[in-house]
């Protein structure tokens, strides 16, 4: 089912055989998230798929996910195949064109395993879909065109282990039920050993070796595959001794993992508001991307959040924009074409002097770009290189722009601002310049690295699992 645990775990495999020596690469057929991520040629692929090819070591690429799918509202999406926009459906449409991406999905699979040793290949949600197995392109049709050993794996901390994994199996056909060679328990809290006969249940009745079971991971510290983890997320006040952020919780929000690299230092709490009476008086306001600006902004003014935003930012209070947030800062956004709404114009907030208008084109690219205006906080780290990425639609201009090519803005002040660099905040010295203008008195040593991460993540499974009868179920 979805939030498994298969992400993690398929990263942490990744990193895995690739310390063993081998060429590794992820893949996921079908992806469904907003959380996306720009490869070198500019190609979108999920943000998993990404992090999952930098643990093995590799530079991600749009084989590794051929098909995402970003939700633009309940019941459409905007369709990227081989990393460029398609076309935009809704889901019943969706279903009717899958067949015509399943080539797609196999020259892309193809490709992969020309290039590598070996593929650790995902599915998405549940392989026993029932009604929507006919036109599955991502689960056990992909398992079984690349006739690949399945792993099941399976959340232990929701609760139904047993019908989770043995339902999975049972209701597999026979011809599926023959590729699965090994069970996972994912996500145990306590003493595994108190799950020894649990074990012996389900190997039995199951006719299937486990293979592990892997305790719950606190704080990993890799990105999220989609918002469900945002969306599970209760609110909560920051203590009073830490530097309190609060991220608007938008519908249809898209790349929060920007925010894991503030999260993550000391002194610093992440939380996520989607109404008024949980927004208070934090240290600053952060508004992220989103998949649909104009649907969004006008969700936020019915909220009442816009106004008391407004309200917060005359008494002082610092207030960012990322991406789509940047352009709801701003004056207006147009969309004469209707490219992603059938509203021509809605008002911004206001609190920067922009104009955004939609237009038919799309930026994906990954950026290097330096800071020009060092008004305020940013005048500590004027002329330094920060990078990132930038995925959006539409054009915004304003004045007083901070950033040398990427369209940025800042107030006189230097409270408000914005732009639409994704991974912002991954820079550490913006991040940290700009924390220490909240107050912040935290470290100003060195970060914990990605690489250690992968490394910390691929040890924890790794003791977990019995990689002896992995590697003879891979081939090694």
């Amino acid at each position: 089912m979805s939030s498994a645990g298969k992400s993690l775990l398929v990263t942490a495999l990744c990193r895995i055989f690739a310390r063993y020596g081998l060429h590794v690469a992820p893949f996921k057929a079908q992806n469904m998230s907003n959380n996306a991520a720009v490869c070198a040629d500019g190609g979108e692929i999920g943000r998993a798929q990404y992090t999952q090819a930098l643990a093995a070591g590799i530079a991600p690429a749009v084989q590794m996910n051929p098909v995402l799918l970003k939700p633009e509202a309940d019941a459409r999406s905007q369709v990227i195949v081989n990393g460029r926009v398609w076309t935009t459906v809704s889901a019943r449409s969706y279903y009717e064109r899958k067949q015509a991406l399943w080539q797609h999905v196999t020259t892309a699979l193809d490709s992969l395993r020309e290039q590598v040793d070996l593929v650790v290949i995902e599915g998405a949600g549940s392989p026993v879909e029932l009604n929507l197995k006919r036109g599955d392109i991502v689960n056990m049709a992909v398992a079984r065109y690349a006739q690949a050993p399945v792993l099941l794996a399976g959340d232990i901390d929701r609760g139904g282990i047993f019908a989770q994994l043995l339902g999975t199996l049972w209701l597999l056909d026979d011809a599926e039920r023959s590729l699965v060679r090994g069970l996972i328990v994912n996500k145990f809290r306590g003493d595994p050993t108190l799950f020894t006969d649990g074990i012996s249940m389900l190997e039995e009745r199951g006719g299937v070796p486990v293979l592990g079971v892997v305790p719950y991971i606190h704080d990993h510290g890799m990105p999220e595959e989609d918002a469900v983890a945002v969306e599970e997320q209760r609110h909560h006040l920051a203590p009073t001794d830490q530097i309190d952020l609060a991220v608007v919780r938008l519908p249809r929000i898209s790349n929060f993992d920007d925010f894991d690299s503030l999260q993550a230092e000391a002194g610093v709490s992440v939380r996520y508001v989607s109404r008024t009476d949980d927004l208070g008086t934090p240290h600053a306001v952060i508004i992220p991307g989103t998949k649909s600006t104009i649907a969004d902004l006008t969700w936020l003014q019915a909220a009442g959040l816009a106004a008391q935003i407004q309200q917060l930012a005359s008494a002082g209070t610092p207030v960012v924009g990322i991406c789509g947030g940047y352009q709801m800062l701003g004056n207006s956004v147009r969309d004469p074409q209707h490219v992603e709404s059938s509203v021509e114009m809605a008002s911004g907030l206001g609190l920067l002097p922009l104009q955004t208008t939609f237009s038919g084109d799309k930026s994906t690219r990954q950026t290097q770009d330096r800071i020009t205006f060092g008004i305020g906080w940013l005048s500590e780290i004027e002329g330094q290189i920060l990078t990132g990425y930038e995925i959006h639609m539409g054009q915004t201009n304003g004045s007083i722009p901070w950033l040398a090519e990427t369209s940025s803005a800042i107030s006189a002040n230097g409270r408000v601002w914005g732009c639409y660099l994704h991974g912002l905040f991954q820079n550490t010295s913006l991040r940290r310049a700009w924390l220490h203008s909240l107050g912040w008195r935290g470290s100003t040593g060195a970060n914990i690295t990605l690489d250690a991460r992968f490394d910390a993540l691929a040890d924890h499974v790794e003791a977990a699992l019995n990689m002896a009868a992995l590697a003879q179920i891979v081939g090694l």
